[in-house]
């Protein structure tokens, strides 16, 4: 167990003391707006119900239990003086982050981890550089309760048993953590998120499709695949001189773009065609492409009649 502190009781944070609680850890909440700060235990609480409802949390995590492991403080003092992990969790201003990392680097503890959940600022110049062998970015996706991934980027002088340790921590409350080599703006599901928003309006502004078009196409044919073969994985399954060839032959892509990837040539000159060829990105050699094929049916066809129960949230 340890003793977190959440730095922000808003948007993120508040379902960060959520989640953290829910991970068997004692949590510390604190905001400089009191109304976000007064108003963040009843949004806890809504969100830990809705979990419970679904069999997601154990029906012990009454109000009263939550309060016992999640306190709030006015200051920030009061919040960080003895924390293991400290979550900075604040608005995205860069001046607004480097007061507070100074304010932290004067009341946490020398042992302290400072962890970010900026979602597109490099964060590390802003943290006193003492700090950087204790400091990484996490980084949540909202709400944190439901979405497990976390980007984790370490700072050039983190070291490697800090990103070890949180990354082990968070696999242990069920959460996927992904580990970067270096700050990238928009870490991986950010930047594709935003690829398909310039596409779409893109679409819209040449009059092409309407709005419900264009989520029938993700729903229906895009989305439908990706929870169970992701990108890379759909990708061998396509077979990846076939990819090489789309992409060589698309004819609406940005004039920046090449069409080419040099990562794809290694991997498809090397004989790695994808799962036909028995590997790809991914190593598939184990079963036969035939055993392989039924496989996804029997996932994707499972995975539509869930869908057919829960309906789109879209209107038709």
């Amino acid at each position: 167990m340890k003793q977190i502190a959440v730095v922000g009781a808003g948007l993120m944070g508040h379902a960060l003391a959520l989640v953290f609680a829910l991970g068997g850890h004692r949590v510390r909440l604190t905001d400089s707006n009191q109304a976000t700060l007064d108003g963040s235990m009843a949004l806890i609480e809504k969100a830990a119900a809705t979990l419970i409802a679904a069999g997601e949390a154990d029906p012990s995590w009454t109000p009263e239990r939550l309060a016992g492991v999640i306190s709030r403080h006015e200051k920030l003092a009061d919040t960080v003086h003895d924390a293991d992990l400290v979550i900075e969790a604040v608005a995205e201003i860069a001046e607004v982050k480097e007061t507070l990392f100074r304010q932290l680097d004067e009341l946490a503890p020398a042992e302290a981890v400072f962890a970010s959940n900026t979602s597109n600022l490099d964060v590390f110049p802003l943290i006193p550089k003492h700090r950087w062998k204790r400091a990484l970015i996490a980084h949540w996706y909202t709400p944190p309760y439901l979405v497990d991934l976390v980007d984790l980027v370490p700072t050039p002088e983190t070291d490697p048993a800090v990103t070890a340790e949180v990354k082990a921590m968070l696999e242990a409350m069920g959460k996927v953590p992904v580990v970067f080599r270096k700050f990238v703006t928009g870490y991986v599901a950010n930047r594709i998120q935003e690829a398909i928003a310039l596409e779409t309006f893109r679409l819209m502004d040449e009059g092409v499709v309407t709005a419900e078009e264009i989520d029938l196409s993700v729903i229906h044919g895009l989305a439908l695949r990706m929870p169970i073969l992701g990108v890379m994985g759909k990708a061998d399954f396509t077979g990846l001189e076939l990819i090489r060839q789309n992409m060589a032959n698309a004819t609406y892509r940005p004039p920046a773009v090449t069409g080419r990837s040099a990562t794809l040539d290694q991997v498809v000159d090397a004989g790695h065609g994808g799962v036909r060829a028995g590997k790809g990105f991914y190593d598939w050699s184990d079963r036969t492409p035939g055993e392989l094929f039924q496989d996804r049916d029997n996932r994707l066809l499972a995975l539509k009649k869930a869908l057919r129960h829960i309906k789109p949230m879209v209107p038709k």
